[in-house]
């Protein structure tokens, strides 16, 4: 099984690399997100630092989008981040820039298989075993 199967936002990370990433601007500091990795907006709000470009890709994102990605801080992502989910209307949206294939909801609601993680879900337990 490849890891697409099981985790499409390993093979994607087009939702990192096509919109502007704004939050609360405490919510960086509370969740520990390095300043460098953020840029002000206003004096209410900041983004994830290359999202609030042009041609945005947010400077977390690891890897070539459509390839093998990841994001380097990954547990401490801010709220815009843990929203986007696979399959959803950001998520497809993004994939469309890309020109990446959209993706059902529900392909990302099967158990994780043995051997694999779920980083969309790192901070719950995992599905029960069968």
């Amino acid at each position: 099984m490849s890891t697409s199967d099981a985790n499409h936002c390993l093979d994607c990370g087009a939702c990192c690399a096509f919109f502007r990433v704004s939050f609360y601007w405490a919510e960086a500091e509370t969740r520990g997100i390095p300043a460098e990795l953020t840029e002000p907006i206003n004096a209410r709000f900041s983004c994830m630092a290359g999202t609030n470009q042009r041609a945005p890709r947010c400077h977390a994102l690891a890897g070539e989008v459509g390839q093998r990605v990841g994001c380097i801080i990954y547990a401490h992502r801010p709220a815009p981040c843990r929203e986007v989910q696979p399959g959803d209307d950001q998520c497809n949206k993004a994939r469309a820039g890309y020109g990446l294939g959209t993706i059902e909801t529900w392909c990302w609601q099967s158990p994780i298989p043995t051997g694999l993680t779920d980083p969309l879900h790192a901070d719950t337990p995992g599905p029960p075993a069968d």
